[in-house]
C-alpha cells in the first residue's frame, strides 16, 4: 500500500506502472470516532492497528485483483463530520472528496447513534454532487464486536439502507478482515462492470470541435485552379 498524501485537497495521482490501467476511485465518509481510518486500513493492508491520530484526508493506493484484473484501488480517508448548525463540519473536503469519487462507503459506529442519524445528510450529499450519474453506495455499520455498547438498533441498518437502495455490511475492523474485504469488493466489482469514465475534454479541444480548423490547401487542386485561371487570361487577350 502506498501513503500518496496527507493533505486537504486530492490532487490526481498517476500510477505510472499501469498508465492505462483502470483506477477505481473510492471516498469513505462519516462522522468523527466510527472506524474509517482502521477500515481503510484493514482493507488494503489486511492489518488491525488500534490507534490512530486523528485524519486529515490521507490518499491511499494500492493494486488488487477484481475478477481477475489488476486494478488500482485509490481510497480517500475522509475527516470525521458532525452536525453544526444547519449543516456539516469538513463541509468542503466531504463535497471534493464524494466529487472526485467514483464510489462512496457510508460508514456509521453501532456504538454511537449520532454518526447513524448522519448517513441521510451524506447521501443526500451523493445525490447532489452526482445528479447525472448513479454512483455506488454501500452502507457499512461498524463495531460489531461491541454488542455491549449497541446504541443503534439491528434493524435500522437494514431499513435505512433499503430506503437509499444500498447494501448495507455489519462489520468490524478489529476482528474480522474478511466481511470488511467483502463489502469494499462489492464496490469494486460493480464499479469494474460499468464502462470507464470517458477522458476529459480539453477547453483547446472543446473549441476546435465547435470552430473546425480549415482543411490544409491541395496542392494539386491549387495547380489546377491556376491553369484555369491562366487559359481563361489567354481566351481574353485571344479574343481581343
Amino acid at each position: 500500500m502506498r501513503l500518496i498524501q496527507n493533505m486537504s485537497t486530492i490532487t490526481e495521482y498517476p500510477i505510472p506502472e499501469r498508465p492505462t490501467g483502470r483506477v477505481i476511485k473510492i471516498a469513505v465518509v462519516g462522522g468523527s470516532g466510527v472506524g474509517k481510518t482502521a477500515l481503510v486500513v484493514r482493507f488494503l493492508t489486511r492489518r488491525f492497528i488500534g490507534d490512530y491520530e486523528r485524519n486529515s484526508g490521507t490518499l491511499y493506493s494500492r493494486e488488487v485483483q477484481v475478477d481477475g484484473e489488476q486494478v488500482a484501488i485509490q481510497v480517500q480517508d475522509t475527516p470525521g463530520v458532525h452536525v453544526v448548525g444547519n449543516g456539516l463540519s469538513s463541509q468542503d473536503h466531504v463535497t471534493h472528496s464524494i466529487q472526485w469519487a467514483d464510489a462512496v462507503v457510508l460508514v456509521y459506529s453501532m456504538t454511537d447513534c449520532r454518526s447513524f442519524e448522519l448517513i441521510g445528510q451524506l447521501h443526500q450529499q451523493v445525490q447532489l454532487l452526482h445528479p447525472h450519474s448513479r454512483v455506488p453506495v454501500v452502507l457499512l455499520a461498524n463495531k460489531a464486536d461491541l454488542l455491549h455498547l449497541r446504541q443503534v438498533d439491528p434493524q435500522q441498518g437494514p431499513r435505512l439502507a433499503a430506503a437509499l437502495g444500498c447494501p448495507t455490511y455489519e462489520v468490524s475492523a478489529s476482528e474480522n478482515y474478511s466481511d470488511v474485504y467483502g463489502a469494499f469488493h462489492v464496490l469494486c466489482r460493480e464499479l469494474g462492470r460499468q464502462a470507464p469514465p470517458p477522458l476529459p475534454i480539453s477547453t483547446e479541444r472543446r473549441r476546435s470541435s465547435l470552430m473546425p480548423r480549415p482543411k490544409s490547401p491541395n496542392m494539386q487542386d491549387l495547380k489546377r485552379r491556376f491553369k484555369q485561371a491562366l487559359s481563361a487570361k489567354v481566351r481574353t487577350v485571344t479574343s481581343v
